[in-house]
């Protein structure tokens, strides 16, 4: 529930070309933990606007622990794909009560992304190689088993959690794409199913309200 709301409010944020670019726990206000808890977005201070022409931004935005490695390697021309890989970090993170990637610097932060996740080459992310951060001799990590890490997750589960969490931006989930994952398929149902009631309250409401004036 929490994980489509955050999908949603990203979502919307994305529509109306906003990088959010600090999601972390601290900014997601929740008014319970319950199933029919409300999830908000907090903390608009580093968001900004995105489109055509492509703009420069400064990469020293996101927490570092929610910091996507394009970022950390430098770049400076990202898109909505910044705000994903945070929101993988932070499902993880509802996931085990853990920051998923704890990192102390920088450089240390790389290297725990590329411990978990294997250290990536130019053949699974195709110009890396450019960003100025880059360096031709990082250690060397094959990908851990994200299954086996998180034994809490079916297939699917997995499957968003790897979609959020890829090296390459242009190959990261999109909060549209992750609203419609399987593993959000219940979840999908029941809020449909709520707006759709929510929609027929207001109608019954506006009837009654059109009544009462004629």
């Amino acid at each position: 529930s929490f994980l489509y709301q955050l999908c949603d409010g990203i979502h919307y944020c994305h529509k109306q070309h906003v990088l959010h670019r600090d999601l972390k726990p601290q900014n997601l206000l929740l008014t319970n933990v319950t199933l029919k808890g409300q999830l908000k977005l907090a903390d608009f201070g580093l968001a900004r606007a995105f489109g055509i022409p492509v703009r420069s931004f400064t990469h020293e935005v996101v927490t570092l622990w929610y910091r996507p490695p394009d970022v950390l390697l430098g770049s400076k021309h990202y898109n909505t794909s910044v705000d994903m890989w945070s929101i993988g970090c932070i499902f993880a993170e509802m996931l085990t009560g853990r920051p998923l990637f704890p990192g102390t610097s920088e450089k240390d932060q790389l290297h725990k992304i590329f411990q978990l996740l294997g250290t990536p080459t130019t053949d699974v992310w195709s110009g890396m190689e450019n960003l100025p951060q880059y360096k031709p001799d990082f250690p060397i990590y094959e990908a851990k088993d994200l299954g086996k890490l998180f034994t809490m997750l079916d297939s699917t589960g997995v499957d968003i959690l790897k979609s959020f969490l890829q090296h390459d931006p242009d190959k990261r989930i999109s909060a549209a794409e992750a609203m419609n994952h399987p593993f959000l398929a219940d979840v999908r149902r029941l809020y449909k199913k709520q707006l759709k009631q929510l929609q027929m309250k207001h109608n019954k409401e506006g009837e009654v309200e059109m009544n009462v004036k004629e």
